[in-house]
């Protein structure tokens, strides 16, 4: 696939998403979290190039947190938002510190870490006059949480589109939920983003979960080449009269004659 029918069909399910769940509306400001990761590239690009053409008037800052943990490379990501013409805000935490001291053992490393990157990004948005925050989280993400929240907390659950915040005064929107990972390391690749590793100390141990995740996924579409977006369908087509939902009121029994 070349690089523009590769652009086109990404920004198409972008902007697809964004009609679907109305993510941006008239007088938006958004803060696009940008890690340095590909995600997180390809997202804040995607939406700037829809920005400019788009009927509605929204603005867009980029948002990069360092959590502190050693090796992380910030300077990279500034460089890449300066070069581009983004406005930006770059915030440097203690976050890895605070982790290191207070997390309980046997509690979850990654739990807390991004409980504390909310509270920042939540401060962030409100210090920069932001309604809205943009996170980069992929198609794959979401149906790997479903799996992750079925096989191991027994719940039915995953990511949505558009979520009030915790504090009740964001909006938490995922522009990527119609887009493949496949697509975007390909889009990242031909765009020559300057990736840089996340640095986290427990990433190579505390993500093998998802990683299974992922390899299910993946062994599973060589067989049903469609699963994905089966799943990701599956999630906007809930039939609840036929889930063991304990709080639902029944008034149809079904029956077999």
């Amino acid at each position: 696939m070349t690089q523009q029918k590769l652009y086109r069909r990404i920004k198409k399910q972008v902007g697809q998403a964004i009609g679907d769940f109305s993510l941006i509306e008239e007088g938006d400001r958004i803060a696009v979290g940008v890690s340095g990761g590909k995600d997180s590239y390809a997202l804040l690009h995607l939406l700037e190039e829809l920005r400019k053409k788009a009927p509605i008037r929204f603005e867009l800052i980029a948002v990069n947190v360092d959590a502190g943990f050693p090796g992380y490379r910030q300077e990279i990501v500034e460089e890449h938002l300066k070069a581009n013409g983004f406005a930006y805000h770059m915030e440097s935490t203690r976050s890895y510190d605070i982790i290191e001291t207070k997390r309980r053992p046997g509690s979850s490393y990654c739990a807390f870490c991004a409980r504390l990157r909310r509270g920042v990004l939540y401060r962030l948005a409100s210090e920069l006059a932001c309604n809205k925050i943009a996170l980069g989280h992929h198609l794959d993400d979401f149906i790997e949480t479903l799996l992750l929240n079925q096989f191991y907390a027994g719940t039915l659950s995953a990511m949505t589109p558009k979520l009030l915040s915790d504090n009740g005064t964001h909006t938490v929107i995922r522009p990527l939920v119609y887009v493949e990972e496949s697509d975007i390391i390909r889009y990242s690749s031909f765009n020559k983003y300057p990736i840089i590793c996340c640095a986290c100390p427990v990433c190579a141990t505390v993500d093998q979960k998802r990683q299974k995740m992922k390899k299910l996924v993946h062994t599973l579409a060589t067989d049903i080449p469609g699963i994905r977006r089966s799943m990701i369908a599956a999630l906007s087509n809930i039939h609840s009269r036929h889930l063991l939902n304990r709080k639902s009121q029944f008034d149809q029994t079904e029956f077999t004659q």
